[in-house]
Order: C-alpha cells, then structure tokens, then sequence
C-alpha cells in the first residue's frame, strides 16, 4: 500500500472506530475523509489564542461549510495533528516541556513561552504573501534563540501532486544569501522547478530560514522538520533528503533538525504517560 493512501486509511479506521461518520470534501460528494465537526477532529477544541492565530493565517485550515469542510476536518491533516500535538501543552502551561521533548533544548528550560500557529515573518516586500510557520514558540527577550520554529509535514509529504520550487524572485534578491552561501547553492538548483527531491519540499523551509533569519538573525532561531515516518520505499527515500538537507543546512551553520512524529510521541509516552494519560491515550492510539 502507498504511504498517502496507508495514512488516509488508518486515520479513516480511527474514526469510524470512535462512531464519527466522515464525509467528502464537498459535503456529499468525494472521498470520505472529513469529520462534520471540527472538534471531533482534535483532542481538545481550539482554544481561542490559536483560533486566532489560525485566523490570522488565512482562515482556510478552520473555515468551512456543509458543502466544503476546513481543511482541518480531514482526518489526514497536517495542522489538526500539529494542533493535537502541541496546543496541550500551551493549555497545560507547560511550553517548556514539549520545547525539550522536540530537542530543541535541555529539560529543565524556562525560556519557551506560548505556542503560536500559523505565524509569517515577511521575508522581503517584494512578496505579497510571506509563508506560515505551523507552529512557532515563543521564547523569551532574554534568550539566546527568540523562537523555535516547526514545519509539519504529515500525509501530504506522500502525495501524488509534486510540491513547487523556489521562485526566482527569491534567487535574485542577493542580500538574501550572503551567510549561508551553501544553501544558496541548492536553491539556485531548485529554482524555479525542484526536480531534486520527492518527498521533502527544502523551498517551503528555505523560506522559513530566511524569513526567520531576517528577523532574529542566523543564530537567533532554531528550525525543526516534524514529520510522519511510513515504512518502504517511500519512507526510506523521505529520510535520504532530510539527511541531504539537513547536511547542506548545517555547513551554513542554521540550527536545524528533524524529528518523526513517531519518535517524538514514544518519548512523550516514555516520560509523561502517568501525568498525562488521555492526552498520551489519545495521540498514541490515533497516530502510532
């Protein structure tokens, strides 16, 4: 079975096992795939700090209709399991706790402040429209990194549509590039179609560096890749071009890493299961 279509049937069977009746992309019509209610997607409903934040993205992933759900009500979304992740935590005050689970710090940190989703830095005027982060932590005034950033990746890694290259606009703008002259390097290689990797989309995240830099400066933030690990080919193949990246992204000295969302749930598990029993219940059983 492909990966996409393993993940999309799993998080079918995990809701038709809790009586949720799924229905398509356009309410009667399409694959059924969507819970009717947003809530009945997530662990908890949004709280109203990350409604906004949402909001404030572009609405789409929480705004829908009977005829067209959000994009958050399909059970293989993205940002429903970045939220049934990591807005616990922000509720529980507990930031600095998941902060340290991700790696991007040691246990014991209180610098992470609250959790925001969605969140753009603009890169250049130039672009009308700046990239989301998913999920960004705020740290503290005082700390050495001011945020740690994460982009999500779940079924859509999997998918059958090819993701975009870098525009050459991006190319063009050589103030951009200057300290990180080895990642310039690949995104001229990409740009303005990616015919390099499959899996892992490096635009999406070079635009993430480079705004995050632009605003906190290159040693100012931390960036993570989480995303879902699938065994075969393709899952073997997705690793391969993180590693790639990952290499390129270090010789220009950014502080980045990757984490499966496997790896990331079993520590939670192994450190936290009897202080946190439904939240540890409810992702364990949803998304290992």
């Amino acid at each position: 079975m492909r990966a996409y279509e393993y993940i999309l049937t799993k998080q079918a069977q995990w809701a038709l096992n809790r009586g949720i009746s799924l229905i398509g992309s356009k309410g009667s019509r399409g694959r059924p795939a969507y819970t009717p209610q947003l809530d009945q997607n997530l662990f908890k409903p949004l709280e109203p700090s990350i409604h906004e934040s949402f909001m404030k993205g572009d609405g789409s992933e929480i705004i829908g209709t009977p005829d067209s759900p959000a994009k958050m009500q399909a059970v293989h979304s993205s940002s429903a399991f970045g939220v049934n992740i990591f807005q616990y935590w922000q509720k529980k005050n507990l930031v600095p706790l998941i902060a340290a689970t991700c790696g991007f710090c040691k246990k014991g940190n209180s610098v992470s402040e609250r959790i925001v989703f969605e969140e753009k830095y603009k890169i250049d005027k130039k672009f009308r429209f700046d990239p989301n982060i998913d999920v960004v932590i705020h740290n503290s005034d005082s700390a050495k990194y001011k945020r740690f950033a994460i982009e999500c990746k779940f079924s859509e890694a999997y998918g059958s549509m090819r993701h975009s290259g870098l525009k050459n606009k991006y190319i063009g703008l050589s103030s951009l590039w200057d300290d990180i002259p080895n990642l310039y390097k690949l995104a001229k290689s990409i740009s303005p179609k990616d015919s390099k990797f499959i899996h892992l989309h490096p635009a999406q995240l070079i635009k993430h560096i480079l705004g995050l830099k632009k605003h906190f400066k290159k040693h100012g933030f931390r960036l993570m890749y989480l995303w879902y690990d699938v065994l075969g080919k393709e899952g073997t193949v997705h690793r391969n071009e993180i590693e790639i990246f990952s290499e390129i992204v270090r010789t220009d000295d950014i502080k980045f890493h990757a984490m499966s969302y496997q790896e990331l749930i079993a520590k939670l598990s192994n450190e936290h299961r009897e202080q946190h029993y439904q939240y540890i219940k409810y992702i364990t059983d949803r998304y290992l």
